[in-house]
């Protein structure tokens, strides 16, 4: 397509690659002084196999891609991590999508390399939604929703993948955005997984984060106020006991009642979801 002709690629090991982003990645989402506590008397902010004869050359298991997108009004990264000791083919897919103050570049932080031929034979690909969208549309031109549902299909047609994700896994501002793809997608979606979702049990908190446009937009939008749309989708949830984020993900876990429901000690950090990770990769690939 016309956007994979201005391309960048990088081919690198996961190790490499975190090598070279280094941890600042993590300095900015993990420990915005936004997302901290605030004090109790105040409202929490959220915080391939190949024959011996063959000619083909097997997939990278780690593909960094520029493109554009015409949705967003801008150049975005695509990440696609593949799983070691695959045959070539059309892998499914499970759609990630990051946090606030982070990019697609962060699941390769995450464990996500290592953790994933273990999981099942399927690939995850990130991309970048934008630094505090919620994964919402933020103005009319720039659309992260019309991006996963209008582009991402032949980005990942153009990686040699299935082109309609079975799996989504979201992290703090991407659980959001996981849930309500969910919601956009319940066709093609059959699990998701979250890990410290950010989600807002009354419309102060949210009006705290300054994301919505109004509260129409947040009772719109917010997954806690549209269970009923989890209800065909086999759904994980994991939450650190310290995050601030609990009390919502114990509502999220009260209401929808998923599959998995994990609260262990931890808290809205890079340490925790790389430590949560392995389980929410091997819950989506028991799903395929």
């Amino acid at each position: 397509m016309a956007g994979l002709s201005r391309r960048r690629v990088i081919a690198a090991s996961v190790g490499g690659v975190a090598s070279a982003v280094g941890l600042g990645l993590f300095g900015a989402w993990a420990l915005r002084e936004d997302e901290k506590p605030a004090p109790s008397d105040a409202r929490t902010p959220i915080p391939t196999e190949m024959g011996p004869t063959s000619t083909v050359p097997p997939p990278r298991l780690l593909e960094i891609k520029t493109v554009r997108s015409k949705a967003r009004g801008r150049d975005v990264e695509v990440v696609a991590f593949r799983p070691d000791g695959v045959a070539p083919g059309v892998l499914p897919v499970c759609l990630a999508l990051h946090g606030r103050g982070a990019g697609a570049r962060v699941f390769t932080e995450l464990g996500v390399g290592d953790q994933l031929s273990a999981a099942a034979a399927y690939a995850v690909v990130a991309v970048d939604g934008g630094d505090a969208s919620y994964w919402l549309k933020s103005s009319p031109t720039d659309d992260p929703p019309a991006m996963l549902a209008d582009e991402l299909p032949g980005w990942l047609t153009d990686l040699g993948l299935n082109p309609r994700p079975f799996a989504v896994l979201g992290i703090s501002m991407g659980g959001y955005g996981a849930l309500n793809y969910v919601r956009d997608h319940r066709e093609t979606v059959r699990a998701a997984a979250v890990l410290s979702p950010a989600l807002f049990t009354s419309w102060t908190d949210a009006r705290a984060r300054n994301v919505f446009d109004s509260r129409a937009q947040w009772e719109q939008t917010e997954p806690l106020r549209h269970i009923d749309a989890l209800a065909d989708v086999e759904l994980g949830v994991w939450c650190g006991e310290a995050d601030p984020l609990l009390p919502s993900a114990n509502r999220l876990i009260d209401t929808a009642r998923p599959a998995v429901a994990r609260t262990a000690p931890g808290g809205h950090t890079a340490d925790y979801w790389v430590t949560a990770m392995p389980e929410a990769l091997s819950f989506l690939g028991s799903h395929i």
